[in-house]
């Protein structure tokens, strides 16, 4: 059974201008709430990520921190292999004794390859089990076209990943460990009475912009990673392959700008709010609600919110008993022709069958009823 919840006039073909051309070897902006990717260009092709592989070596720190694992406070034996590692340095000493929290910071804002090493050394004995780690996290954020050889991003041959995957990272950084991801905004951190500044130049050019990661090695170029927030919205740009820092920052903030000056991100619907009642027969009761287990957010050109369309799909003749979350439909929102969001409808209860009484009326009715 379908119902057609809004129509109005069919939205005009031209509902935003193109996107401005990006001088990188891949890149994609993508809505945090809705997930749309509104620009993008290679954005599924593997590329080396360079530093920034350690926006999944500090989720996974911040993850076992989050499970107990290991403590802030805990004081980390700084071992040889992190002291010699090259590269950008927190500039640690071998033999010294440094907290998780500092090691944390110094991932994070001086883009330390010795103090992600003493991490990955900390949390799993070894960077190599850490990796592993790594990986398994990676694969169940949904990072499919992604793999890592180190906790740092120094180059190798079998260590990649995509624009979209580490936009998915990004998000799932945003949404999962909020409190590490305040230190992607910190502009700068001193330790051994040295300090750096925070290499996302991003968050002095634009005060929307509160991370995330910057990374480069000649191999992979210049890339990053930024997120911003503005009117409610928050978008992520990822920049993969640029020519120079300034070529990086120049190029994201394109993005951000086009994102946020010619689209808008509404939600429609929350989670585990009725949006319509359906018959259920031979129940306990009669009615039953449905709608979404999630909220339902899209991205689409500002001033066409009201040309949404929102087509609801229902089963014909639903028999009890429901399970509470069962699909038992769908949901398609439309601009014009493009769709911008399908999602199931789920019971929202769970509904016994009813009496032997009930079910001999209902099969009766049944008789009778005209399926629409």
């Amino acid at each position: 059974m379908a119902l057609l919840l809004t129509q109005q006039t069919p939205a005009d073909p031209l509902l935003a201008p193109t996107p401005p051309a990006i001088d990188a070897k891949g890149y994609i902006l993508l809505d945090f709430h809705s997930l749309r990717a509104i620009a993008k260009s290679n954005a599924d092709q593997r590329m080396e990520p360079a530093s920034l592989t350690k926006m999944l070596s500090a989720y996974v720190v911040a993850h076992e921190l989050d499970a107990g694992h290991i403590h802030g406070d805990d004081e980390v034996l700084i071992s040889e292999k992190a002291w010699r590692m090259p590269g950008s340095r927190m500039f640690i000493r071998a033999g010294s004794k440094v907290t998780v929290d500092n090691l944390l910071r110094g991932v994070i804002i001086q883009s330390g390859n010795d103090a992600a090493v003493a991490l990955a050394e900390h949390v799993s004995g070894t960077e190599q089990a850490f990796v592993v780690l790594m990986n398994e996290h990676a694969q169940r954020l949904g990072l499919i076209s992604s793999h890592f050889m180190n906790s740092t991003g120094l180059p190798d041959p079998d260590h990649f990943t995509t624009p979209r995957d580490m936009a998915t990272l990004a998000k799932a950084i945003i949404q999962d460990h909020p409190a590490s991801y305040s230190l992607y905004a910190t502009k700068e951190f001193q330790f051994n009475n040295i300090v750096q500044r925070n290499r996302n130049d991003l968050l002095w050019l634009d005060d929307d912009v509160d991370g995330l990661k910057t990374g480069h090695t000649d191999s992979a170029g210049y890339c990053l990673v930024a997120s911003a927030r503005k009117n409610n919205m928050r978008l992520i740009a990822v920049v993969l392959g640029t020519r120079s820092e300034d070529a990086r920052a120049q190029e994201t903030i394109k993005l951000l700008d086009y994102g946020f000056r010619f689209f808008e991100t509404r939600r429609l619907y929350e989670a585990n709010e009725p949006i319509t009642e359906v018959t259920i027969w031979k129940g306990a009761k009669k009615n039953l609600s449905l709608g979404l287990r999630e909220d339902l957010y899209v991205t689409i050109p500002r001033g066409q919110f009201d040309n949404l369309e929102t087509r609801l799909d229902t089963e014909t003749r639903i028999m009890a008993p429901a399970v509470n979350g069962q699909q038992l439909g769908t949901m398609t929102v439309k601009l014009g022709e493009q769709a911008f969001a399908e999602r199931n409808l789920v019971a929202l209860e769970a509904v016994q069958s009813g009496t032997l009484l009930d079910g001999l009326i209902d099969e009766v009715k049944l008789m009778f009823h005209k399926t629409p």
